[in-house]
């Protein structure tokens, strides 16, 4: 038969009697600490909201950045796409070669201006 003493020595015994033991403790722990965990618990949430809104905002700039700069490109290549259209046109002075393709070939950069 199972005696009291050598039950309290198994390992199996030590673990349920310490779970029963921190299943009693947690409820009590909790409440002892609430008044001091939400108060932490909501300065952390206010923090991490801080710093969401705060990189949200710096993504939102950095991508006005990016818009920017793509039009300023965009308006440049234009820029030379037309000069170089200005010179080929410019110095034929003849209807037919404009009709004849001239100044048809693509520059780099023009997909980027259809877009």
């Amino acid at each position: 038969m199972i005696r009291v003493e050598d039950l309290l020595r198994s390992e199996m015994a030590k673990g349920v009697a310490i779970g029963i033991g921190v299943a009693v403790m947690v409820p009590v722990l909790v409440t002892a600490l609430a008044p001091v965990i939400k108060p932490v618990a909501r300065t952390a949430t206010k923090a991490g909201l801080r710093a969401y809104e705060r990189a949200r905002e710096a993504l939102e700039e950095a991508g006005e950045v990016m818009e920017d700069l793509v039009a300023e490109t965009q308006a440049e290549l234009r820029e030379e796409r037309l000069q170089r259209d200005d010179g080929l046109y410019g110095d034929t002075g003849t209807e037919e070669s404009d009709q004849a393709g001239v100044g048809a070939e693509t520059y780099p950069g023009d997909e980027a201006i259809r877009h």
